[in-house]
């Protein structure tokens, strides 16, 4: 009988027998197993994908999807707003081409037109140059029907007029012995004081009637009654040259229904103007294209360095004590102090104010990063990468840095309103971009200024909304996005 120790001898001599058989060729004796290295954790992990995992639970959050289509399609429009038809230059004073006065403080509107005259109106025309648009100077004239502007004051009669014959949309008045036309729709007439209140419309009243106007009112006629109007006078509207059918000695009349314009164009002011005469809807969104590039800049240099400074102040324990005094120090002087400073020594510009703001703002950004290296550089998987030779940067790039990707899209989300915001109260402190440039700070420090006449308001209330939407969707986005990017919310 043989034992256990007897066959485990017999198997020894049997394998050191066919050792010492071995064929000269060694390759036979073996067959190579096949490797694909893409499948090669198959067993091991799912069809998991970071990225899709992380766009997937973005798309969920409808608000923030809805904010962030328009986000794109603000930043978008933006960049294509100057090449759109009928856009006015955001810098250039817009003014009568007759009377070279500014188009001050015009109420938005979506078109200019003034008023609109039947077939057949006999009108007085003059020609007029536009030295930098040869195209409107060939394509328009100035056409004249105002006889009289009739000033008015509240509680006081100024001056009276007679209306004749009351119409839907014109009032036929007397003044002077010259008959003219009032817009029906901008008077009202009160019996018992007799005289007419702009600002209302009842529409009731007994012709002829002697009445007055609390405030200027214009009347318009045909200029066949009245002679030489001053061409540095208001009174000139301006129509299309095919509108017309021009007779001698400066005379025309409409060739059909014809709508007489306050600007030579056939587009509105959307914003209205400024107090210079320049289109708000113009500098709007020019002004949204500097803040916004502002914006930006600051977010990348302030990811890139703060990044760059973070990982390295986590994770290099020799440089740990260096950079914590280098920031106290530099947390300690207020970040307001060094924005007014760098505005103030440096002359007033973009690339300013962009250099002011990331001489701070990447300190935030870096220290939040270095908390986080803190918690995490320690654990298993970054002393196993270690202990297998990875180098230092090699562990920064591929096992600390990415779990830090939500925190740092969430930061940079943030950082561009902020940016904003901090355009916008440099230069209402006086020390931001030049006025000649336009931003959103530039708008808003203007519109402030003008918000106790209602009628001006306006000038804050537009460059106000794209800036709060411009806050509110990189907030909700950002917040969303993080969320969406934490592996730990990841199933």
């Amino acid at each position: 009988m043989h034992t256990y120790e007897d066959v485990k001898a017999k198997k020894l001599e049997n394998g050191i027998h066919e050792a010492l058989n071995t064929p000269e060729n060694e390759d036979e004796l073996f067959e190579f197993a096949e490797y694909d290295p893409s499948s090669a954790e198959k067993n091991g992990y799912s069809n998991y994908s970071y990225w899709g995992c992380t766009f997937r639970a973005f798309f969920k959050r409808r608000t923030a999807v809805l904010l962030a289509i328009v986000l794109v399609l603000l930043v978008a429009f933006t960049i294509i707003q100057p090449m759109l038809p009928g856009q006015y230059d955001a810098i250039k004073i817009n003014d009568y081409p007759m009377s070279k006065k500014q188009l001050k403080n015009v109420q938005p509107t979506v078109d200019n037109i003034h008023l609109t005259l039947p077939q057949g109106t006999p009108l007085q025309y003059a020609e007029f140059e536009i030295k930098d648009d040869p195209e409107t100077s060939a394509n328009w004239v100035a056409v004249s029907g105002q006889i009289a502007r009739v000033p008015g004051r509240s509680g006081t009669k100024v001056t009276t007029f007679t209306l004749v014959e009351y119409g839907e949309e014109w009032c036929v008045a007397q003044y002077n012995g010259i008959t003219g036309y009032v817009k029906s729709a901008e008077l009202s007439v009160k019996p018992d004081k007799k005289r007419f209140d702009l600002n209302e419309y009842e529409g009731r009243f007994v012709t002829p009637y002697e009445c007055f106007s609390n405030s200027p009112t214009i009347i318009y006629a045909a200029p066949t009654e009245f002679s030489n109007p001053d061409p540095n006078a208001d009174g000139w509207l301006y129509t299309e040259r095919k509108n017309l059918i021009l007779g001698e000695n400066g005379m025309c009349t409409t060739a059909s229904e014809t709508p007489l314009r306050i600007y030579p164009s056939a587009y509105g002011f959307l914003f209205g103007t400024n107090e210079r005469g320049q289109d708000l809807w113009a500098r709007v969104w020019s002004g949204t294209r500097t803040s916004l590039y502002i914006g930006f800049m600051v977010a990348i240099v302030e990811a890139i360095v703060g990044i760059l400074v973070g990982i390295l102040w986590g994770y290099v324990r020799q440089l740990d004590r260096l950079l914590t005094e280098l920031y106290n120090v530099l947390d300690n002087i207020p970040t307001t102090i060094v924005l007014i400073l760098i505005a103030y020594v440096m002359s007033p510009s973009v690339s300013t104010i962009i250099f002011a703001m990331c001489l701070t703002r990447w300190m935030g950004m870096a220290r939040f990063i270095r908390n986080q290296i803190i918690i995490i550089r320690d654990r298993d998987y970054n002393v196993a990468s270690r202990c297998l030779g990875s180098t230092p940067g090699q562990i920064m790039m591929k096992n600390l840095l990415p779990y830090l990707v939500s925190v740092i899209m969430l930061r940079m989300a943030l950082s561009i309103p902020g940016a904003i915001g901090n355009e916008v109260f440099i230069t209402y402190i006086g020390l931001g971009i030049p006025i000649n440039t336009p931003s959103l700070g530039n708008l808003i420090d203007v519109g402030r200024k003008l918000f106790s006449s209602a009628s001006l308001r306006y000038q804050l209330l537009f460059p106000t909304i794209v800036l709060s939407i411009i806050t509110i969707s990189f907030y909700i986005i950002g917040n969303a996005f993080a969320d969406a990017a934490d592996p730990r919310n990841h199933l």
